[in-house]
């Protein structure tokens, strides 16, 4: 059928399968998601309308299938046989490789080098693609190499394996690789899961392998997959180059994901300096191995070694130090991070894992150590891989004990273990409703938190001062120069002579500091208040406190039912506003930043109208595009009619003003319906309202 509906659904499929190539495999995007995402809804939308002309390879199986009640086995048309290991980690695991292939083809000293191909040893679960005239009809976990399981919807969701072969409509082409997740996906998910306190991953190896056999479609699509194409299964129709690299060239042209971490080499020697370069940028790659792997390049010497007890003689696997081994958990201790997060660290007997000695690991909040439920005293599962944090993984429990034995008073209590006080500072700690986090009260006081308050308190939207960058206050901190805000102002701390000492501060620029420093003395009470690194409180909440409660003193005294009067103060933000001024350090600190004496800031207190009674008054609006006037000119001048101007479109947004190229805001504002204004509706809005 070639009608103009069956091209422009086949337009759509290939624009997007070249633009999930370009973001997926190449990570050069050459639009922005809100077009990729119109382009998206399309398809669907006419796939819908039009099932007749549905095709095993659009872009929109990638969303996941029906859930499956089980697993059809699959037996492969060629087994997917392992590779034999090589342990010694050194050296003369490559030196006893070559060895090995020159004595099996009966090579003497004098004769020429091998030529080889290596690649790396990923660490994720290795998969069949079937592909019949090009296009992916099954994919197969490995199993026990002679039959898998069909996993077929699940890979379908990773965007980087092509549903589609560019340039091959060979019958039968089988290409093997490894799914795996990458170290930063891995990290953010995880995160994402502690933030809700929903279970976490293991290790990424854990992660790819759960996903693929995830019986709901829809769940692994949610996990963030990659694939690394390593070799061949069964061929019909297809050409073989006479190497294993050309084999590797030929499919990354097909649009398949291959590494670019392999070379070819020659000799034993070669094999050496391949092992030491990537064992020396191990660290810095952004997923995880577990060893190189060396292969025999040419594929008639491949068959002339054939195998031994279903290894193939021309291949190896060359490991690298493991990545988690087992040690005891001596003590937790409570670390404080520079926004007041409470982290509980495992104390342990030194292990030499990942290629280094590591003594410590992050037990991430209170939620995982009570679901690992580690305790001190135990053995268990440490992780280090790459830059990555080491971890506790898990609890090894002797045969006679289980889990569920243990008794729950023994589980981890983060505000028992520290009385309820940060152990830097000694202020309260609290967990908000909602938060897998304890945090620290004390943000202008405690010392774990310094740089972030002071870069915080100086910032531009809050008390701007110009000059006080972080290499300068790192400065101040570390020479216990400048402890809290209040002592930005004291002359007797902070003076043109001790500025003047400082790195990369000559007399003029200490000059120019201490002059800023000065000129912020006369905030606004919204900025003070924004300054004052309260959490949950930002620019547009700290403006509705100000205009609300018109005094410092006044915000300071007030309860949770009143704070929750204001405007979008729910009762998160009421709780985190009544717990930074409860806490007695930060009181102190506020005293001292107003004292003449020692600080001399003095808050404008908010003037004008009341917040109901001017013009825009209860108007949420939204900001899109690129508009001739500063963005945030135009928020200041909305705000100062009594609107809000929030950074997403909902149901309650009265009005979108946008510019050019605005993007998906403007497209849900039409979904929705809400009014959009272009910039000369918004001027001629501003100017009826005595804004010039």
């Amino acid at each position: 059928m070639n009608t103009p509906l069956a091209q422009r659904i086949a337009t759509l499929r290939a624009e997007i399968e070249k633009h999930n190539y370009q973001y997926y495999v190449l990570d050069n995007p050459l639009i922005p998601d809100a077009e990729f995402d119109k382009l998206f809804r399309e398809l669907q939308q006419l796939e819908a309308q039009h099932p007749e002309l549905a095709t095993p390879y659009s872009p929109t199986l990638r969303v996941g299938g029906k859930p499956l009640d089980a697993f059809q086995p699959v037996r492969h048309a060629v087994p997917m046989l392992s590779i034999r290991t090589e342990t010694d980690i050194s050296d003369g695991g490559a030196l006893a490789f070559d060895a090995r292939v020159r004595r099996e083809l009966g090579l003497g000293e004098n004769d020429a080098p091998i030529e080889y191909a290596c690649e790396l040893k990923f660490d994720g679960l290795a998969i069949n693609l079937r592909y019949e005239r090009g296009v992916l009809v099954e994919a197969a976990t490995r199993g026990d190499g002679e039959t898998g399981e069909d996993v077929t919807q699940n890979v379908r969701t990773i965007h980087q394996i092509p549903l589609h072969l560019q340039g091959c409509a060979a019958p039968v082409l089988e290409v093997r690789g490894e799914v795996y997740m990458g170290r930063r996906d891995f990290e953010r998910y995880n995160e994402r899961q502690r933030a809700q306190s929903l279970p976490t991953l293991v290790n990424p190896r854990n992660g790819a392998a759960g996903s693929i056999r995830q019986l709901d479609p829809a769940l692994a699509a949610r996990r963030p997959l990659s694939f690394f194409a390593y070799g061949l299964g069964e061929v019909r129709g297809w050409t073989l180059p006479a190497t294993h690299s050309a084999v590797l060239d030929a499919l990354d042209k097909m649009g398949v994901p291959v590494s670019g971490e392999r070379a070819v080499v020659r000799g034993a020697q070669g094999l050496v300096e391949f092992h030491r370069r990537i064992a020396a940028k191990r660290d810095r790659l952004p997923f995880d191995i577990d060893g190189v792997v060396y292969k025999v390049n040419s594929l008639a010497l491949q068959e002339q070694l054939g195998f031994v007890t279903r290894e193939p003689r021309w291949a190896v696997a060359h490991k690298f130090p493991a990545e988690e081994q087992m040690t005891v958990v001596r003590g937790i201790d409570i670390q404080v991070g520079r926004t007041g997060k409470l982290t509980p660290v495992a104390k342990l007997e030194p292990v030499f894992v990942g290629g280094t000695t590591v003594s410590n690991a992050t037990l991430h909040n209170e939620d995982e150590t009570r679901r690992k439920d580690v305790r001190v005293g135990d053995t268990v599962i440490v992780r280090r891989a790459g830059d990555v944090i080491p971890e506790v993984v898990g609890v090894v429990l002797g045969p006679s004990i289980h889990q569920g034995e243990r008794k729950e008073a023994g589980r981890f209590d983060l505000f028992k273990w520290l009385h309820g006080k940060c152990p830097v500072c000694g202020s309260a700690i609290v967990r908000e409703e909602g938060e897998a986090d304890w945090r620290c009260t004390g943000g202008l006081f405690c010392p774990a938190q310094r740089m972030q308050s002071l870069l915080h308190f100086a910032s531009r939207r809050a008390m701007d001062i110009e000059g006080l960058g972080y290499k300068l206050v790192e400065q101040l901190v570390e020479r216990h120069i400048v402890g809290t805000p209040a002592d930005l102002y004291d002359k007797h701390k902070l003076n043109l002579q001790t500025l003047a000492g400082l790195e990369r501060m000559g007399e003029k620029s200490a000059q120019n500091l201490l002059d800023a420093i000065e000129h912020s003395k006369h905030p606004t009470l919204a900025r003070f208040i924004y300054a004052l690194g309260i959490r949950n409180v930002g620019e547009a909440t700290a403006k509705d406190l100000a205009r609300h409660f018109g005094k410092l003193e006044n915000l300071m005294g007030a309860d949770e039912a009143r704070l929750q009067r204001v405007p979008d103060v729910g009762p998160v933000v009421a709780q985190s506003i009544v717990a930074f001024f409860r806490e007695k350090h930060n009181v102190a600190v506020i005293k001292e930043l107003l004292d003449e004496k020692r600080g001399g800031v003095r808050p404008k207190e908010h003037e004008g109208e009341a917040a109901e009674e001017l013009p825009l008054a209860g108007k949420t609006f939204v900001l899109t595009g690129t508009l001739s006037m500063a963005r945030d000119d135009a928020k200041a001048a909305l705000e100062a009619l009594g609107a809000k101007v929030a950074g997403s479109v909902s149901k309650k947004t009265d009005y979108v003003v946008a510019g050019a190229e605005a993007g998906s805001k403007l497209d849900k504002a039409r979904e929705l319906g809400v009014p959009v204004l272009d910039e000369q509706g918004l001027m001629e809005l501003l100017k009826g309202n005595g804004v010039t």
